[in-house]
């Protein structure tokens, strides 16, 4: 809880976004409000219309997961934990009955297919993740029309009928980016490897990063690529950059589940190593563990089983009436040093491993931070 307080109270100093003063926000305590200080312009921070929504009948639930992609380590680590820990938990407990899990490999027409047959085939609520803002609004209000909820995990949609939980990534992208220009010395040359352009996440931190470095004059974003959230692209896309411009790199801002492969693409550059933003693929900590003074700290932004955990508790919490007060339910990013990595992977780690080093799951949604987005919590 305390480090939560924390990382929340800088945030508040930092900036204070219009939207601080929603219908939402104000019905949060202020160390949660303090946590929306910079938000995208697009999250919506409303009341929830789900503050008294009735599951169609009581538990046992039935529970659709609409992913948007499969091919990358933090979709096979969050899939695992939804899977193999959360459902059968669920079940053994008496409170979900079925999980049904569908993959569109980025299709909007595919997914949006998938969440109207979910509905017709009966769930009581789906799970989507990394989506687009908008283009999922129509079957969403389908959704609610039938009396299913959705919920947004890892990236949001503007619909007013949607429950969004995630880690604030568009001040993830601004600490992130503050932190390789200090890193840098306040000068020099960036290339920006994005995720996938046009969803939620990968734009918001973007968003963040590039305002971040509006303070820092003497750096330059000198080519951004899209490493589309996996490793092999990130690799073969920054390849191809560093291979066509000779001009000298001095930093790397990325996102996660791509870090690895710009990792490995500077490494088979020949060029020397730069400092490179991680956000917990346990391979690229690995060359961080082995080579312990070539960063300062990484951050967790994406923690792909922890931000499963939490998109599932806030599930399960509204389908039991616990009554979600605000649509979007953000948190701050949690940093990470070389110490936790130590305590996290062997020094013979794999630098090939498609594991994660996670924070814990209280540490990242903890039970009393939680009680606190719900107007009756249990």
């Amino acid at each position: 809880m305390m480090k939560y307080l924390s990382a929340a109270l800088s945030l508040a100093a930092m900036m204070t976004a219009a939207s601080a003063q929603a219908d939402g926000l104000e019905t949060l305590p202020e160390n949660i409000r303090s946590v929306y200080a910079m938000v995208d312009s697009q999250i919506p921070v409303g009341k929830s219309p789900l503050a008294d929504f009735k599951a169609k009948k009581g538990p046992p639930w039935k529970i659709g997961y609409a992913s948007t992609y499969a091919g990358n380590t933090w979709q096979a680590t969050a899939l695992d934990e939804i899977v193999n820990k959360l459902a059968p938990a669920a079940k053994e407990a008496g409170l979900v009955s079925e999980l049904v899990v569908t993959q569109a490999d980025f299709k909007d027409a595919v997914q949006i297919q998938q969440m109207r047959q979910m509905v017709d085939n009966g769930v009581d609520a789906i799970v989507i993740c990394c989506s687009n803002v908008t283009a999922f609004n129509p079957t969403i209000e389908y959704a609610w029309s039938k009396g299913v909820a959705v919920f947004a995990y890892s990236g949001y949609t503007t619909s007013p009928y949607t429950i969004n939980v995630a880690a604030n990534h568009m001040q993830g992208g601004f600490d992130m980016a503050t932190w390789l220009a200090d890193e840098m010395g306040g000068k020099g040359n960036v290339v920006l490897v994005s995720g996938v352009p046009g969803t939620a996440s990968s734009d918001a931190f973007d968003a963040g990063a590039k305002k971040a470095l509006e303070a820092y004059p003497d750096i330059k974003i000198i080519g951004e690529v899209a490493g589309k959230w996996t490793d092999q692209v990130a690799q073969t896309e920054l390849q191809k950059f560093l291979a066509v411009n000779p001009t000298q790199v001095d930093g790397i801002l990325t996102q996660a589940a791509q870090e690895n492969g710009v990792l490995n693409a500077m490494l088979q550059s020949g060029r020397p190593m730069v400092p490179i933003t991680l956000g917990g693929e346990a391979s690229a900590a690995c060359y961080w563990r082995k080579n312990p003074d070539w960063i300062s700290k990484s951050f967790h932004i994406w923690p792909p089983a922890r931000e499963m955990d939490q998109v599932w508790d806030v599930m399960l919490r509204t389908l039991s009436g616990e009554g979600p007060k605000i649509q979007s339910m953000l948190r701050p990013v949690l940093p990470y040093t070389i110490e936790e990595v130590r305590a996290a992977i062997p020094e013979d780690c794999d630098l090939n491993s498609t594991g994660w080093i996670q924070p814990t799951a209280e540490a990242w949604w903890p039970k009393d931070v939680a009680a606190q987005f719900f107007t009756n919590p249990k």
